[in-house]
Formats: structure tokens, sequence, C-alpha cells
């Protein structure tokens, strides 16, 4: 009896510690400004001529510290470009190269502003938080390590649990209080939407040449052999490919498992420029020279391409790659560019019809669909027992708990717990309503019973697929398994619509991954030496294949070193990213 208290115990151990650890090493990343002075904001009296101000004198007042707050962080800026500018202009006087030019490269670019006083107070209180984390969580090891009555044991297990739990929200939402008063989110959202606007514009000029007869091409058959989440994954690789192999792809959808109408009943072309019938004369792709200068090949499907290559190897831009062009604007504003990437081909593939569009708004008011809601999606039907586990609905549930118990935190107020319910099993949504009577739970019953296997491939069903992975990217957080496709889709398009939405979900399975991706490695950033038989060492600077994530602080792969396989401490290890060079595309105007 006492070791299985004590086994749960350390359960309760490594993941208390391992989140402490985490959101320790995530700030220290995240905000590197320390104490400074709060005298950089004008002091404006709250009383004049010996009175109180109003109500609505006091709102104007904070009105204009705000715009003088922002006025001073422009002038900030403008003073460190000026000062590069006269640094830049000694560096061409002194300096400067044999043909007249100058040398930068050792001038930064970097413009450290004052911080606010809101980000300031934010900041000291997020620094308190975690101290006093650990010396809870370290008093009360040590208190407990000292226990040897059973029950006290489990009592103060479940009372440091509770507490570990309620401080763990209130510091996660402080570190969204810093990121707000940091002004870092609004300065993502920005750089999102400008690098949105670059990718989707080139796109949009690959997949529109002026004479298509001319460009070279790249057909893509839609009908794989799968479902409709594997089928979009498929059009995705092949647009993909086109990008790294600059041909545009012709899209043939005829005869449609899902729709004899194709692509383009709810769909806009990926092409205007291009038809079908430019497609014709292909040959096989291969990654040779001589496939190079044809005018016309076909992408086999991923898990094809390395005998059809035609040298016995995987292209170097399948996923999980990012153009090496991008990447570093990605990672600027985003933790996971590869899923950034993916996010930004796929959002140009779901252009919808403009009746597709009309019947998203009506459902959307029908449904009184509205934020803040979380997305669950409940497979049934289909691979359960083959490629996927049976989760319970309760098991969903419980993490759609966590993000509304977290919300309420970050809000300093209860939320309407809101849920949009996605299931190929219309028996899981009347199960989700009786058993969680203080949710919100809705869902599309038309899509639910269009799903089973004996209705899959038809209009209604496709209408239905793709009502359900509209409203469950649109939704806030995303509780799903990982194993499914349709899971993974709505995620990625997420990625398109949030300037950063990698941490908006919650995998009761696999972590993410693509169908037919290249390996999926982490890098250590810390060593670690196994402490028990299951476990595996590594050095700094090793590579480790990802084979999962068990969700309780640690996670299990292979040192590519040593090839040892066994578990190791997640927080040890990052992702290790992989660029490739593809086409320089000149950046016209979008």
């Amino acid at each position: 009896m006492m070791s299985a208290h004590f086994s749960r115990l350390k359960r309760y151990f490594i993941a208390g510690v391992g989140v402490w650890l985490l959101i320790l090493f995530g700030v220290s990343r995240m905000f590197l400004l320390s104490d400074v002075s709060d005298e950089l904001i004008p002091r404006l009296a709250r009383q004049t001529d010996g009175r109180k101000s109003s109500a609505d004198e006091a709102a104007r007042i904070d009105t204009v510290l705000e715009k003088i707050e922002k006025l001073q962080k422009q002038n900030d800026v403008l003073n460190m470009r000026l000062r590069n500018l006269r640094s830049s202009k000694e560096k061409d006087g002194n300096n400067g190269n044999a043909d007249g030019s100058s040398d930068n490269s050792d001038a930064t670019s970097e413009e450290y502003l004052a911080p606010s006083k809101q980000f300031e107070f934010a900041r000291r209180k997020l620094d308190s938080g975690i101290i006093e984390f650990w010396r809870y969580a370290s008093a009360h090891l040590k208190t407990l390590n000292e226990v040897r009555d059973p029950d006290k044991v489990e009592n103060l297990v479940k009372e440091m649990v509770d507490f570990m739990t309620e401080q763990k929200r209130v510091i996660l939402a402080d570190i969204d209080n810093v990121e707000r008063t940091s002004g870092v989110l609004e300065w993502k959202n920005d750089k999102a939407q400008q690098l949105s606007a670059v990718v989707q514009n080139r796109l949009k000029h690959l997949q529109n040449p002026a004479n298509c007869s001319k460009a070279r091409r790249l057909r893509c058959g839609i009908n794989k052999a799968c479902g409709f989440g594997c089928q979009l994954h498929h059009v995705t690789y092949c647009l993909m490919a086109g990008y790294a192999l600059n041909r545009t792809v012709i899209l043939d959808s005829k005869n449609w498992r899902y729709s004899r109408k194709g692509w383009e009943s709810m769909f806009l072309p990926l092409s205007e420029t291009c038809t079908l019938k430019d497609a014709a004369g292909y040959i096989p792709w291969k990654d040779t020279p001589e496939n190079y200068e044809a005018p016309v090949v076909e992408l086999p499907i991923i898990d094809n391409i390395q005998t059809a290559s035609g040298n016995n190897k995987r292209p170097e831009w399948l996923p999980q790659a990012v153009p090496a062009d991008l990447f570093s604007r990605i990672h600027a504003f985003h933790k996971n560019p590869p899923i950034w990437w993916l996010g930004q081909l796929l959002a140009y593939l779901w252009r919808y019809q403009k009746s597709t569009v009309t019947m998203m708004e009506e459902l959307t008011n029908e449904l009184h669909y509205k934020s803040p809601i979380v997305g669950v999606h409940v497979r049934r039907t289909d691979k359960i027992g083959t490629e996927a586990s049976k989760h319970e609905v309760e098991e969903y549930m419980r993490k759609v708990a966590e993000y509304f118990d977290q919300l309420d935190v970050k809000m300093n107020k209860t939320q309407v717990r809101r849920v949009y319910l996605a299931t190929d099993d219309p028996t899981v949504f009347r199960e989700a309503r009786e058993k969680f009577p203080d949710y919100e739970v809705i869902g599309n019953f038309k899509s639910m019973e269009s799903a089973g296997l004996n209705k899959r491939y038809s209009d209604e069903s496709l209408r239905g697929i793709i009502t359900d992975i509209n409203f469950l990217s649109h939704s806030d957080h995303l509780v799903c398994t990982f194993s499914s496709q349709v899971c993974r889709l709505a995620y990625e398009l997420m990625q398109a619509r949030v300037a950063d939405a990698t941490d908006n979900y919650d995998s009761l399975d696999d972590v993410y991954y693509y169908g037919g991706q290249n390996s999926h490695n982490l890098e250590a950033i810390l060593p670690h030496e196994a402490r028990t038989p299951e476990e595996i060492s590594f050095k700094k600077g090793d590579l480790l294949g990802i084979a999962g994530n068990h969700w309780d602080g640690y996670s299990k792969g292979e040192n590519l070193e040593t090839n040892k396989r066994g578990i190791f401490p997640s927080y040890k290890a990052v992702e290790h990213f992989v660029t490739v060079e593809m086409p320089r595309y000149e950046d016209k105007e979008v």
C-alpha cells in the first residue's frame, strides 16, 4: 500500500517540478529585461485646483498617459535608428571598402526600448511567482519525505497538487500579462500578418503564370485512396512540392470520391490561368536533372516518393522543412516555423467559394458559435483499434476544463464554457451534453450523421467535414488526437489564423507529425545521465529522434549518436528545425 502511494507521489512530483522547469525555461528566454527606472513616463496629477478628478477626467488622463507612453516608445526607436545611422556613417568614413561600399556586418539592428511601468510590474510579479512556486514545492517535498503515515501522505499529496495547480495557473496568467504589457503580442500579430501576405502573394503568382503553356507544371491527382483529411494533406504536399520545384500545381479532381463536382464545388481553384488541359502530356516526377526541364510532371504520393525519385533519396523539402529565406522571419514570432509554413500552404488551398462562405456564416449564426470556445474532435468509427486507441468523452472534457480554469484566472472572471464538438458518432454528442450540463456543447448534427462509413463519400459528407474543420480551426483551443488527420488539419489551419497557435491544443495521443515526413528530431540543450534502465543518456547537442511525448514530463526517442532508445526529460531538448534552400521568389506588390 505504501509503495503504491509513493509511486503516485513520484508522478505528481515529476509533473509539478516539470511544469516549474518548463515555465522557468520559457520565461528566461522570453524576457531579458531587468529592473529599470519607471520615471520615464511623466507623472500627471490626479487632482487639479485642489479637487478630485471625475471618472471621465480620470479616463481621459489615462488615455493621455497611454498616448504619451506610445510617443516615448516611438521616440526611443527613432533615437536608436539615428544613432545607428550616425554609426554607419562613421564606419563609411573610417572603414570604407575599396568599391566605396560599407561593411555593416558588426552593426546591430536591435532596438532596445525602455519598458512601460505596467510591463515592469508584471515582470516582477512573474519573477516572484516562480520563486514562490519553487519555495513551496521544495519545502513540502521535504516534509513529505518525512511522513510515514500513508493516509497523511495521500492528504498532503492532494493538498500539494491542488496548491501547485492553482499557482501554475497564476504564473501562466502572469506570463500572458507580461506579453500583453510589453507590446509583444501586438508586434507578433503585425509580423505574422506581414509575412502571411508575402507568402500568400508568392503562392498566388506561382499558381497564376501569365502564359501557362510556358510555365513548368506539376500535376496532382486528389483521389488518393484515403479519407478527406489524408487527401487534403496530399494536396498540401503537392503545393509544397510546387513551391520547392518552382512548378505551378494543377489539381485533377475529376470523379473525386467526395464529390463528382470536384474541388471547385467548395473551394476556389488553385489556378485561374491553368486548367487540367495544361497538365496533359505529363511524365512521372523524378529527382534528376533531366526531369527538371520537363514541362509537366506528375507527383507520386508521399508514401512512394523515395522509390519514385530515381536516386532512392527523399527530397529535403518534405515536411517538416522550411524555406531558408523565410525561417528566421517566421521564428521571430512563431515557436514552431514548420507548422506555420504548412498552415500557410493550407490557407492558400482552403479558400472558399462564395456559396461556402454563405454556408459557414449561416451555420455560425445558427449554432451561436463565438469565443471563448474549445474545439473538440472525438474520433470513433474509423481506425479505432488499428491506428488509434479509443478515448472516453471524460478524457477530452478534463482537458477542456483545464483550459477554462486557466482562462478564468487569466481574465479574472468566470467564462461561459462553450464547446464545439465534432464527431463521427452522434451518440458522443448526446453523451457530452448529458454528462456535462455546465458546458454549452454545440455541434453540427448533419456532419455527424453524414460522417458514418456508409455515407462518408458524398456531397453531404464533404460539406459536413469541411464545416467541422472550419469551426475546429477557429476555436481558441483544440482538444483532439493527433493520430487523426482531421485534428492535424484543424491545428495547421489555426496557425494561419493566429500569430502563434503552437500551444493552443491538447492531444490525447501523439505529438504533431505530418504523414510521410522526413525524420523529426529534437536537439539536446542540456546533458542527461540515465537514472533508470528505461532512460537514455545524451550530451548537449546530440540529436534525438522523437517517438512520442508521454505528457508526464518525459518523452520517448532515440539518441542518434548512440542508437539507444528510451525516455528522457522533455525539458532537456528542443525542436531541431531543418531549413532548405528553395527558389527565392520575387516579392511583388501584394
